[in-house]
C-alpha cells in the first residue's frame, strides 16, 4: 500500500498516509458526532459534539499508529528491516524487508500489535470508570468509553486465526513450530483467512438485507478484502519457497544490450525497437546504470516529440532504479521490485552493470523452483 504522503518518522520507520484513511476518518468522526454522541448525550450544542467526534477519530488513529508502531520496532529487534508504515482504509500496513527466521519471531512480531491495542482499550477504560466513579459523565466518559470498546474490539478482531490478521500470523507461527514447514505454515493462514472473509461476506450481506444498512455492507468490503490479501499472502509464500536458495545471479539476464540516454525515442524505435528482444533497455556511462527505459514509457511519447526526446527523459533515474548484485537471495529481491523499473532489477558488479533480471525471468525460476520442489520430497 502506498502512502500518498509523508507524516515523518518514529522510532527510525517513515510514516505514511494513504488517501483512502480521509474516508474512513470522515465516516468515523461523523458516525460519532452525528449519530452515537446526540444519541447518548443529548441537548449539547452541536460544536461539541463535533469536537468530540473529531476528537476520539483522531485518538483512535494515534492508537492504530502506536499498533503498527509497535510491529515495527519488534520487527527491527528481531534482524527485520522495515520499509515503513502506512495508514489507509482498513488500518495500517508494516512494511518488512523480509520474514521471521523463525516461528518465536513471527510469534513476537505478530502478537505485539494486537497486545497494544487491548492495553490502549484498556488504558482508556480505566479512565473512563475512574471518572464515573468520581460522579463524572458526559461527552469525555462517552469518548473514552468509545475508544476504549474499539481498541478492545480492534485486539479481539486482530488475533482471529486468519491471514493477513496477526490472529494469521499466529496461527502460521504455530503451524510452523509444529511442522516445521514454513510454506506450509503460510498456505494454512492464508486458507484460514479465505474462510474468514467468505464468512464476513454472507453475514455482511444478510445484516444487509435484514436492515442493518451500511453496517452489513462493510463487514463484505473487510471480507473481500480478507479474501484477496489471503490469496495473495499463499500466493506469496508458494512462490518464495520455490525460489528459496536461487540467486540474482542464476536468474538474470547476463550482459543485456544497452544504450545511451542521450539517445532519441526516434533512434530507438528505428534501430533498437525490432532488434531488441527484451522490453527493458538499461541505459548506461561508462558501464554504470544510469537509468532504464521500457516500451510503455516510449509508447507514450507521441510521435511528434519522439526525434526530440531522449531516452535519458523518460526512463528511470538513476536513483529510483531497482540495484542487486549476483549472490544476493532472490527473495530479498522481490520486494524491492514494486518501486520505478516496472518489475526489474539491474545487476551490478563493482557498480558496473552485469545482468537485469525481468519478470520473465522471476517467473521460469518460479517455475522450476516448483517442480524441484515437487520432485524433492521433505524439501522445506
Amino acid at each position: 500500500m502506498r502512502a500518498s504522503f509523508r507524516l515523518g518518522r518514529i522510532a527510525g520507520v517513515p510514516v505514511g498516509v494513504n488517501w483512502s484513511v480521509v474516508v474512513i476518518f470522515v465516516l468515523i468522526a461523523w458516525a460519532l458526532s452525528a449519530s452515537l454522541f446526540p444519541r447518548s448525550y443529548p441537548g449539547r450544542p452541536g460544536w461539541e459534539y463535533v469536537a468530540a467526534g473529531v476528537s476520539a477519530a483522531v485518538v483512535f488513529f494515534l492508537g492504530l499508529l502506536a499498533h503498527e508502531v509497535s510491529h515495527s520496532v519488534v520487527a527491527k529487534r528481531n534482524g527485520i528491516a522495515v520499509q515503513g508504515i502506512t495508514l489507509w482504509l482498513f488500518g495500517g500496513v508494516s512494511e518488512l524487508k523480509g520474514e521471521a527466521k523463525d516461528p518465536g519471531a513471527e510469534l513476537r512480531i505478530a502478537g505485539i500489535g494486537p497486545l497494544v491495542s487491548l492495553l490502549i482499550g484498556f488504558f482508556f477504560g480505566g479512565i473512563a470508570v475512574v471518572i464515573a466513579l468520581a460522579g463524572g459523565g458526559g461527552l469525555l466518559l462517552g469518548a473514552l468509553s468509545w475508544l476504549a470498546g474499539i481498541n478492545v474490539l480492534l485486539a479481539i478482531f486482530n488475533v482471529l486465526p486468519a491471514a493477513p490478521l496477526d490472529g494469521g500470523r499466529l496461527l502460521r507461527a504455530a503451524v510452523w513450530k509444529a511442522t516445521g514447514d514454513r510454506t506450509k505454515a503460510s498456505v494454512v493462514a492464508a486458507r484460514a483467512g479465505w474462510g474468514l472473509g467468505a464468512l464476513l461476506i454472507a453475514f455482511g450481506l444478510w445484516r444487509f438485507l435484514t436492515g442493518a444498512g451500511v453496517g452489513g455492507l462493510w463487514l463484505a468490503l473487510i471480507g473481500w478484502f480478507l479474501i484477496g490479501a489471503a490469496g495473495m499472502e499463499e500466493r506469496q509464500a508458494r512462490m518464495g519457497s520455490a525460489l528459496r536458495g536461487v540467486r540474482v545471479g542464476e536468474v538474470m539476464t547476463p550482459q543485456p544490450q544497452t544504450a545511451s540516454g542521450d539517445m532519441t525515442v526516434a533512434d530507438f524505435v528505428d534501430h533498437y525497437l525490432f532488434a531488441y528482444r527484451h522490453s527493458a533497455l538499461p541505459l548506461t556511462e561508462d558501464g554504470r546504470p544510469v537509468g532504464l527505459v521500457t516500451l510503455d514509457r516510449v509508447r507514450g511519447i507521441p510521435a511528434d516529440r519522439r526525434a526530440t526526446t531522449t531516452l535519458g527523459e523518460v526512463s528511470c533515474r538513476a536513483d529510483e532504479l531497482v540495484l542487486a548484485v549476483p549472490d544476493e537471495a532472490l527473495n530479498d529481491l522481490l520486494p524491492r521490485l514494486s518501486e520505478c523499473a516496472d518489475g526489474r532489477a539491474l545487476v551490478v558488479t563493482d557498480q558496473r552493470l552485469v545482468g537485469i533480471v525481468s519478470p520473465s525471468d522471476i517467473s521460469r525460476a518460479v517455475q522450476r523452483g516448483s517442480m524441484r520442489d515437487q520432485m524433492t520430497p521433505g524439501r522445506r
